[in-house]
């Protein structure tokens, strides 16, 4: 019972200082004579962080959109008596430091909720400084305080704490183009050359994945944006795309430096090949790098094959053993992690080309077709139309439907073993696996699959192919992986769940139970 009755009146006591946390700052910001009330408030931080978090941000916005703290030279300070004026300002300007000592804090050590609440207002501080400058400038221009994004920054790639939401969060700004180039200017001095630790090679390469990088050419479009953050209306503002690459490329060189545990590697190299592969100046240094990543199993090996398979079709790199590396990641445990799609969209490009040996697309076409007995259904569909892409690239595979060997051979328990096709499974090198002298009786097998979808995709290999080859990218899309990983980015309104609201344990008006509950109490 204590507890039950201890909630609300710490609400009340919330909503309470909110209210006079709000009215102080409003007689502060009317007159210079409650000047104590901004001591007060700062005061109070501590105890009640968020209502002071949301009071301060009024005050200060207020506070430099009047230009109260713009001091124009400290030098006729020194010289004379400074002013009661001047005393002011400086008073000010000092409590404007102790209260982004406090909001930086506020993100680092509170509740989440509080968290955000405090890098939203020091975002929104910085926009208005960047506006409104505290000190005289030579450049009457655009000014962006780099003073404070810097610290925020730092805030976010915590080595200790783990700061994923915030740095979704952070995201946000990212779409003005000048919070977004000054956040790589600040990058390079924030990356330790030496060895730092897990948590903050985490948060580091989290934020980059999270921030954009425009592509050649469309720097123009950066530069003609005039929606920014910390700049009026038409400040001029110029992109330069040399300069976030140096800075992305700065970066990078310290990052492939350090040691990491299986979890960083992966995710390193997803960082590596969704956003920073295109901008680095020398891509080839990255072989070494990804040829000793090739060499382990499961998703950073795949991984690697795809950040290989760029170097050798944009960068002119010799790897001849790659189509025997592709064919080894046809495990049926890859198609239980989430890069699977990655691999059979990489399967797909690998194989495009017509003038391939007809024995090695025929490995590949045969192990796909075996795989399809131990997939999950979802993937069968993807296996069957790279199949059917397979077969219509090299027309002379299409013996391998009807080929007479395996033919009524393969029955009973062989079916689900393979057991007297010639096809070597276990084989590594797809050139020996024999699948030249098999069948697709796999694919026939799955004619008579439970699911109808699946059967009817099967049958493919008995009708006339079509004119157009399947598009593996948009079949991709349509698995239930993807589709729940689409469900959850998109935003989904709160839907209602009652029309009327409960005062009392009864059921509502017009319940038709409510009719018997009635007649029976």
């Amino acid at each position: 019972m204590a507890d039950a009755t201890d909630a609300p009146v710490i609400s009340t006591n919330q909503r309470a200082v909110s209210r006079l946390l709000r009215q102080r700052a409003q007689e502060f910001l009317a007159s210079r004579k409650h000047a104590n009330n901004l001591v007060d408030i700062i005061g109070q931080w501590d105890e009640f962080i968020f209502p002071c978090l949301l009071t301060i941000e009024t005050i200060f916005t207020e506070v430099l959109r009047r230009g109260d703290m713009y001091q124009e030279s400290t030098i006729a300070l020194a010289i004379s008596e400074p002013s009661p004026e001047s005393r002011y300002t400086s008073w000010l300007r000092s409590c404007y430091d102790e209260v982004w000592k406090k909001i930086l804090m506020s993100i680092e050590n509170y509740r989440p909720a509080t968290q955000q609440q405090a890098l939203t207002t020091a975002i929104k501080l910085m926009a208005e400084e960047g506006k409104a400058p505290l000190e005289p400038r030579d450049n009457l221009g655009y000014h962006f305080p780099l003073h404070r994004l810097k610290p925020i920054l730092m805030t976010l790639l915590s080595p200790e704490k783990d700061n994923t939401n915030l740095i979704s969060r952070f995201q946000e700004i990212t779409g003005y183009p000048d919070a977004l180039y000054y956040t790589w200017k600040c990058l390079p001095s924030l990356t330790p050359k030496r060895q730092p630790q897990a948590t903050y090679i985490k948060n580091l390469l989290e934020l980059i994945h999270k921030i954009p990088l425009p592509k050649e050419g469309e720097e123009c479009k950066m530069s003609d944006n005039k929606e920014l953050l910390c700049g009026p209306q038409g400040a001029a503002f110029t992109w330069d795309q040399s300069a976030v690459r140096r800075a992305l490329n700065k970066v990078w060189a310290c990052v492939m430096h350090w040691e990491l545990t299986s979890q960083l590697h992966k995710q390193l190299l997803v960082v590596l090949l969704d956003r920073i592969m295109p901008y680095l100046e020398k891509p080839v240094l990255l072989t070494d790098f990804l040829m000793d990543s090739l060499d382990m199993d499961g998703p950073i090996g795949l991984l690697a094959l795809h950040g290989v398979f760029v170097l050798v079709t944009k960068h002119n790199l010799q790897y001849p053993n790659i189509f025997t590396k592709l064919y080894s990641m046809f495990e049926p445990e890859i198609f239980h992690t989430k890069y699977k799609a990655r691999l059979f969209y990489l399967a797909d490009l690998f194989l495009s080309s017509t003038h391939l040996p007809e024995t090695l697309v025929a490995a590949f076409v045969k192990r796909l077709a075996r795989l399809t007995l131990v997939t999950p259904p979802e993937d069968i569909l993807v296996i069957l139309k790279l199949v059917a892409n397979l077969l219509k690239r090299h027309p002379g595979l299409k013996r391998l439907i009807d080929h007479p060997h395996g033919e009524g051979e393969i029955v009973g328990s062989d079916a689900c073993t393979g057991a007297g096709d010639p096809f070597l499974m276990e084989e590594r090198d797809p050139l020996l696996s024999n699948a030249m002298l098999s069948s697709l009786w796999e694919i026939r097998a799955l004619q008579w699959h439970i699911l109808p979808s699946i059967a009817n995709a099967a049958r493919f290999i008995h009708e006339p192919f079509p004119s157009v080859e399947y598009d593996i990218a948009s079949a991709l899309e349509r698995t239930s992986g993807h589709l729940f990983d689409r469900e959850l980015r998109s935003k989904v309104k709160d839907i209602m769940l009652t029309f009327e609201r409960p005062n009392c344990m009864a059921l509502p008006k017009g319940e038709k139970l409510l009719q018997y509950w009635q007649l029976t109490h």
